[in-house]
């Protein structure tokens, strides 16, 4: 192992899971994710001792540490800490050079942000607390259908025929789906459906901001292709995903703290 490597870490301790994220000269080293499980000490210690043993580095190598979330302030590290958003528009910069917006579809809400060509925020918006705008809405209907969340996306693009839902609010598309599972549609249909319904919400926001090119979607949202899929369809764009999209603002929490250091 080089020993003059150095190694900045970022720590995003968000409500729904807490993820870290251990970079050199930007470059993504290793990451960890866990469920928040309302402990943020010891789910960050936990995160932060894995990727430490990824490496095979202990704390004392790690040349800066940022954190961001809503528990950043319970970490048991002294570290920067640095708005969510700050830390998302930085990882997708640096993912992304031409990124221009960001969507973030998170467990609780989705985020609409604009960003600058240096990679800072000009403007954000984050949808109202209503489930149908967040992962949390597809968590609802894979419980109904009995589909694992992992199963969501590839189903959904199967597609034929999507349902149409009438209605924007979550709760009553809960019913909407059951009466339609007792109609006879088919779940990859029902799971198009809801894709479309959450890709109107995000276009709603993403417009409210001003569409520009090119956009970048991460969160829990990014892993599934039938989400994606709907949001490029209704923004009539390609839509740029990270490898590991639920790490964006982690790694960018860590491209923060190397810049600070530089």
């Amino acid at each position: 192992m080089n020993d003059t490597k150095k190694y900045y870490a970022g720590l995003d301790v968000g409500s729904v899971s807490i993820k870290a994220a251990l970079t050199s000269e930007k470059r993504l080293i290793a990451s960890s994710l866990i469920a928040s499980g309302g402990n943020y000490k010891d789910g960050a210690r936990k995160v932060m001792d894995d990727v430490l043993s990824q490496a095979g580095i202990s704390m004392e190598q790690v040349s800066g540490l940022v954190v961001t979330g809503l528990g950043a302030e319970s970490t048991p590290f002294t570290a920067r800490q640095i708005s969510d958003i700050s830390c998302q528009a930085k990882g997708c910069h640096c993912l992304f050079p031409s990124a221009r917006m960001i969507i973030d579809i998170g467990g609780q809400f989705t985020k609409a942000a604009k960003i600058t060509p240096e990679g800072k925020i000009a403007d954000f918006l984050m949808s109202e607390k209503c489930a149908t705008g967040s992962g949390r809405f597809l968590q609802v209907i894979a419980r109904i259908l009995h589909v694992s969340l992992d199963d969501i996306g590839p189903l959904s693009v199967q597609s034929q025929k999507p349902v149409e839902f009438s209605t924007n609010c979550a709760v009553f598309a809960e019913s909407e789906t059951i009466s339609r599972i007792a109609e006879g549609a088919k779940a990859e249909d029902i799971l198009a459906g809801v894709h479309r319904a959450m890709a109107a919400k995000v276009s709603m926001l993403v417009k409210r901001l001003k569409l520009e090119p090119d956009v970048v979607l991460t969160g829990g949202g990014g892993e599934d292709a039938g989400l994606v899929q709907a949001v490029g369809c209704a923004l009539k764009v390609k839509i740029l995903v990270p490898e590991k999209p639920r790490f964006s603002t982690a790694y960018g929490a860590a491209c923060l703290a190397e810049e600070t250091k530089a």
